[in-house]
């Protein structure tokens, strides 16, 4: 009993002689868990002793009173003053081309030399064709589902131009532009969407759920949203190991509803990561329109209000997209925080495959979107104005894509399916007795009934 008491004021007397160095001394202490925290934001946030120089009152009582918060000073008003819920002016669009391709006078943005550009065009086109020829695959039958770009073709390529290889891309499932920028072949995307043994994800993920090691290209998840708060994880990884890296995570108007949302961007402007939140708020999550999703004044105003830099662009332009992502990048690995973007932008296609978007926005409404401001024509007037671009290249572009992705499809349908004990392995070390149950199970049915298999299943 004596020693537990002795050990009971021991501790107490350590507690008083902590607060007493926290009250005092915090900001000059350096140890291990304070120096990975920057000093600027612990200094901006502590909330030090009450005393005159924190709360002032004057003499002549005109309430000018102020409070040292943490996150500042706050001044005191006599008047109960509720901040507004609407908007006198939306927050504006940054964009560089007008409609018809032209530079709007005045505009600053990113010089792009002739062969980056004629590079943004030429995977912009080839995603275009892509993705017209895998869903036309889809509804003939050759595999279970597809999700285009139609529209966002700006928003995939310009903004992996601005990045850089060692940046980790946390994708949702609409920007397989990004992959091919980095050099994903037309073979390995129609290896993944029919699913056969040279798959990355080894036949066990949807179609257009890309996935690549070697390109920094974080495996596509259906569930929405998820994939933010892990990009601000591993943006802070990278800034704990001194990486010259970001982490980049993309997801739709849909996704900025979740709560995974909110909790990644409080996450990362506390934890100042170096993450760009790229968001393409195309008008619609699936048939839901952003009207009914919120009564802000779109994403861009929540980057604020967590304290994250953020700015609207111009999502059919991908000269603004491209400045915009590449300043972006500068601030967060050079100022180590979190930027946001909004694209304001329009899917031009249907959400997928298991959707007719038709049932619930006029058909009127997308033609117009599709006509009048399409990123890839947008951008092809601009490089045929520099001289990079003329008729003669389209045509042999377009119809050499259109070969080489019909080939590709071609040599993916017919190569194996991925073999059976690839579906058991990954998980284990040593797989549990009810795993090769299964798998013996499966085997044995599909010997018994070859018919409902596909051919080429590798046994």
């Amino acid at each position: 009993m004596r020693k537990s008491t002795t050990i009971l004021n021991y501790l107490k007397s350590r507690r008083s002689s902590t607060i007493s160095l926290c009250s005092n001394q915090l900001l000059n202490r350096n140890d291990g868990v304070l120096t990975l925290l920057s000093s600027v934001r612990f200094a901006s946030t502590t909330l030090q002793h009450p005393s005159t120089s924190n709360l002032i009152h004057h003499s002549n009582h005109n309430h000018n009173q102020v409070v040292d918060f943490p996150g500042g000073t706050v001044k005191f008003i006599p008047e109960m003053r509720f901040i507004t819920e609407s908007f006198l002016e939306r927050t504006p669009c940054y964009h560089v081309l007008d409609d018809n391709g032209q530079t709007i006078p005045g505009s600053n943005f990113a010089q792009v030399s002739e062969e980056v550009a004629v590079k943004m065009y030429h995977d912009m086109v080839t995603l275009q064709t892509m993705d017209t020829i895998l869903y036309e695959a889809q509804r003939q039958g050759r595999i279970s589902f597809y999700v285009t770009t139609n529209g966002e073709e700006a928003i995939n390529i310009a903004s992996a131009a601005a990045l850089a290889m060692d940046d980790i891309i946390f994708p949702q499932y609409r920007e397989p532009g990004v992959l091919l920028w980095r050099g994903f072949t037309l073979q390995e995307f129609a290896n993944q969407c029919f699913s056969n043994k040279y798959d990355n994800g080894k036949g066990r993920q949807m179609p257009a759920h890309y996935g690549s090691n070697k390109h920094n290209y974080v495996t596509v998840a259906s569930t929405v949203a998820t994939q933010i708060p892990h990009a601000v994880g591993a943006a802070y990884s990278l800034k704990m190991d001194k990486k010259d890296a970001c982490a980049v995570t993309y997801f739709g108007d849909g996704g900025s509803s979740t709560g995974d949302f909110h909790a990644a961007l409080n996450f990362a402007a506390v934890l100042e990561a170096p993450v760009i939140f790229i968001c393409r708020n195309n008008g619609w999550a699936i048939s839901t329109p952003t009207s009914d999703q919120f009564r802000s004044d779109g994403i861009v105003v929540k980057g604020q209000a967590y304290g994250v830099r953020s700015i609207r662009v111009d999502g059919n332009d991908a000269l603004a997209i491209y400045s915009a992502v590449q300043a972006a990048r500068q601030m967060a690995i050079t100022e180590e925080r979190p930027i946001l973007i909004e694209t304001l932008t329009y899917r031009v296609g249907h959400h997928s495959t298991s959707d007719d978007s038709t049932k619930y926005r006029p058909a009127n409404e997308i033609e117009r979107w599709r006509l009048a401001r399409d990123p890839v024509a947008r951008f092809r007037k601009w490089i045929e104005r520099n001289g990079w671009w003329n008729t003669n290249a389209e045509s042999e572009l377009r119809s050499s894509l259109r070969q080489q992705i019909l080939h590709a499809i071609q040599v993916a349908e017919n190569e194996e399916k991925p073999p059976i004990k690839d579906m058991f392995s990954d998980v284990y070390d040593v797989p549990p007795s009810n795993l090769k149950e299964q798998e013996q199970w499966l085997r044995e049915s599909i010997r018994k009934h070859p018919q409902e298999y596909p051919p080429n299943i590798s046994m």
